[in-house]
């Protein structure tokens, strides 16, 4: 098998949550697994949403929780030039455009748009040109200007490790998506591509949330020249009991709120065994389940995290560890 290299990108916003955790650890046993070289990025382009030390949080907590890498950690914000040449690119191809559109703009000429989602509304298309201009790129980062991908009225298919075959029409779902934002910094869409690109990641594991993403990435490979794409594997989320993503409306999650009830590092992991298929003892290290992981034993469906989980989690934790894989005496 060729030379292969996954990544770890954790977003400071705010602390690691138990779904963090199970996502970073399935990531990781799989590259260790297979082989692949890991490398450690920091997504820090979020503008206002970015924590201060929220990134050596997350750090010091994959580490606690007994992960480790190849390389890095790298940041986004540290160097913000490849995102920019790429937009310059893009500028020069006449492929993207400056947008001014307010949200509340949007959603009103967005209500009758049939492929309007709940999180994120299809974009009308109010500031694109009627054919292709080559745009200034001296405009790119003026303050108050956003800029929009021209997205084909065409689908883009790929292939995921665990979902199969997808087909999506990215101008019917979401439209001609933003690759700048009006903070003047490059968009996760584009800034992820970029990075993956220059960094020679060749294998995407993440959560399913971003299953939506991906055929707008594969259109910013294609146009910026970028060859070869990714195998992405999309990971079935950990979500509350109302069906939604982990968040705080399902109480406190977080990697470290445990860690201050005195939750060991092997009991978290041992939750985290439980929800991917392993056998639920007491307490399991990161290096047993990486042992004894095995990827088709991974549960098709999202996990739900219940009352019973978070009572279970902080019951006993300082007993004397007991694993399903511990020798017999």
């Amino acid at each position: 098998m060729a030379f292969q290299k996954t990544r770890l990108a954790p977003s400071p916003t705010g602390a690691l949550h138990l779904g963090n955790a199970r996502t970073f650890l399935l990531t990781w046993a799989l590259a260790r697994q297979q082989g692949w070289r890991i490398v450690l990025r920091i997504d820090d382009l979020d503008g206002p949403r970015i924590k201060p030390g929220a990134d050596q949080q997350a750090i010091e907590t994959l580490r606690w929780l007994g992960l480790d890498w190849d390389e890095g950690p790298y940041y986004q914000s540290h160097d913000l030039q490849p995102y920019f040449d790429a937009l310059r690119h893009l500028a020069e191809q006449g492929l993207i455009y400056p947008c001014r559109c307010t949200r509340a703009e949007i959603e009103a000429a967005s209500l009758s748009a049939p492929h309007a989602g709940e999180h994120e509304l299809r974009y009308p298309g109010s500031c694109r040109p009627a054919q292709l201009v080559t745009a200034d790129p001296a405009l790119l980062g003026q303050p108050d200007l956003a800029w929009r991908i021209r997205v084909p009225d065409e689908p883009v298919e790929f292939s995921d490790r665990r979902a199969g075959q997808r087909r999506h029409d990215v101008q019917q779902e979401v439209g001609d998506f933003l690759v700048a934002t009006k903070l003047g910094l490059p968009s996760y869409q584009l800034a992820v591509v970029v990075d993956d690109a220059r960094q020679g990641i060749t294998q995407v594991v993440r959560g399913d949330d971003l299953l939506s993403s991906t055929p707008r990435q594969l259109l910013l490979y294609r146009a910026l020249g970028l060859g070869n794409v990714p195998q992405y594997t999309h990971l079935p989320l950990v979500v509350g009991p109302d069906g939604r993503r982990l968040a705080k409306r399902h109480g406190d999650t977080r990697i470290d709120h445990y860690r201050q009830q005195g939750v060991p590092a092997e009991r978290i992991i041992a939750l985290l065994a439980r929800w991917s298929g392993l056998p639920a003892g007491d307490r399991l290290s990161a290096a047993e389940f990486l042992r004894h992981f095995d990827w088709d034993r991974l549960p098709a469906d999202r996990v739900v995290f219940t009352t019973a989980d978070d009572l279970w989690l902080a019951s006993s934790p300082f007993a004397p560890p007991s694993s399903p894989f511990a020798p017999r005496k």
